[in-house]
């Protein structure tokens, strides 16, 4: 394919994530308004968040292995014209069922879609110098979808109606769909190839299990007989799951994806790294809704000095030294960059600090993400056999996915505890109730950042004792067999 068809081709891939990315934080500013036309419980509001990544989540290794047996373009489409639809659906929804539904469907296609985009992207660009700047691109927008997420929920919600954060998505979709049927290949069907149905099994009620139990946490507490119950199921089904896959004829994850230790230290580093990195994007969305008053809109634009950030941490930063310095010099002091944004932030207090405090942290806090995640995107997909790269991608997405419900749950249930404790214990005679609300919110939030940077912080460690390698490698890695024809772009 010419080089400007490649290009092209890397626009459609990039959309198609971007949808996937931002739908995980779009429908965060539209959910109060979703809640009162709906009529939903404050219970029951989470599964609107909930549904999407207990699917996504739960079914990416099986997409992903779906996606290197039947071909990635195949699967790349139907998750397209799948989760158009489920989004439709969605903005049709007239009860809370249908809506908690149709958020499920939108996981189980987004599940075969993300692994299908970061497959082909990886499939596409294998000279160092494109794929350097290909994978620049793509790592700003894992970074920056969520707060384009937050941007557009804003803008949509205020403007239009919340049904929009879902209607949006269809012509998003549609766009994609008619570029990869113009610029991807079909790339090749393997009848001989077999699904491994046990692993496919147990992984995914591991992954099920254990998202599930760390959603329950937020609001039954960690101690509840039901999310130990879920995380220890999940945490014996998924130890089952990687014995199978040692057995299995045709295993779900090769051990050749998870035994390298450059794509160990990755996976390792993103789950860390988003842990903290969803769980702030909650507070910093609270704190200046609930506490300094900004409208839906201004909320969104608040968001985008991360989103810059991003953009420049990605394709200025990562993509100009990647394959001149060894990985970890990008990721650690990217990470670094990144806890010291979030020590930033732990120091607000209830007066306006967007400018002494939120604004700086967040240009670094983007900046830094944005050249770590790239760095990460890159670790993880490189030096893997073409056949699997679809199960590679799949690993990917799913420490970042569980990173980040791990990061909504554990976050959100620690600033819950601190803030009852701070009405607790400052409550009394002459009292202003509004303030004191304020200020337990805020020192909630302040003390689940802290311990976001600690997740950060041990992200930056384990990239920097990890990841040794000097470069960082490419598509069929040293001495490995070059991608077929049938599945590359270039």
């Amino acid at each position: 394919m010419a080089d400007n068809r490649r290009w092209w081709a890397l626009v459609v891939i990039a959309l198609a994530q971007l949808m996937v990315v931002l739908d995980m934080t779009i429908v965060n500013i539209a959910l109060p308004s979703a809640q009162a036309a709906l009529h939903m419980s404050d219970g029951n509001r989470q599964w609107v968040i909930t549904a999407y990544t207990l699917a996504f989540g739960g079914l990416l290794l099986l997409g992903g292995r779906v996606s290197d047996l039947v071909g990635r373009r195949t699967t790349f489409v139907i998750g397209l014209l799948g989760f158009a639809a489920a989004s439709a659906l969605g903005g049709a929804a007239a009860n809370s069922g249908m809506l908690f539904g149709a958020r499920a469907l939108q996981g189980v296609f987004a599940a075969l879609l993300a692994p299908s985009a970061l497959s082909l992207l990886a499939t596409t660009f294998t000279d160092p110098k494109d794929r350097g700047k290909a994978f620049g691109i793509f790592g700003a927008i894992i970074g920056a979808g969520a707060a384009v997420g937050l941007l557009a929920g804003g803008f949509l919600t205020q403007y239009l109606n919340w049904r929009w954060c879902l209607y949006v998505n269809v012509p998003i979709a549609l766009i994609a769909f008619f570029g990869a049927m113009a610029l991807l290949p079909p790339g090749e069907r393997r009848p001989d190839a077999r699904l491994d149905v046990p692993g496919a099994l147990l992984g995914s009620a591991g992954m099920l299990s254990l998202v599930y139990g760390f959603s329950e946490a937020e609001s039954r507490g960690w101690s509840d007989g039901l999310v130990l119950t879920l995380l220890g199921a999940g945490v014996v089904l998924l130890a089952a799951f990687g014995l199978w896959q040692t057995r299995a004829r045709v295993p779900l994850l090769p051990m050749s994806v998870v035994k390298d230790r450059q794509r160990v230290g990755a996976f390792l580093t993103v789950l860390c790294t988003t842990i903290g990195m969803f769980g702030v994007f909650l507070f910093l969305t609270y704190y200046m809704q609930g506490v300094l008053g900004y409208s839906p809109v201004k909320t969104g634009v608040a968001y985008l000095p991360i989103t810059v950030g991003m953009i420049i941490g990605s394709t200025q930063i990562a993509a100009r030294l990647l394959n001149r310095v060894p990985p970890r010099v990008l990721m650690v002091p990217g990470l670094l960059l990144a806890a010291g944004a979030l020590a930033i932030i732990a120091q607000v207090r209830t007066e306006p600090a967007y400018a002494s405090h939120i604004l700086p942290s967040m240009l670094m806090l983007g900046a830094g993400m944005g050249t770590a995640m790239m760095t990460s995107v890159t670790l993880a997909t490189g030096g893997v056999e073409p056949r699997d790269a679809g199960a590679a991608s799949a690993t990917f997405n799913t420490a970042q996915q569980v990173g980040g419900s791990i990061g909504t749950a554990l976050l959100n249930t620690i600033a819950a505890t601190v803030t009852a404790r701070y009405l607790t214990a400052h409550a009394g005679p002459g009292t202003n109730p509004k303030e004191l609300q304020a200020n337990a919110l805020v020192h909630g939030f302040n003390v689940a950042t802290w311990w976001a940077m600690g997740a950060l912080l041990l992200g930056a460690l384990i990239a920097g004792v990890v990841v040794d390698a000097e470069r960082a490698p490419t598509l069929q890695g040293a001495g490995e067999r070059t991608p077929e024809p049938v599945e590359t772009l270039g």
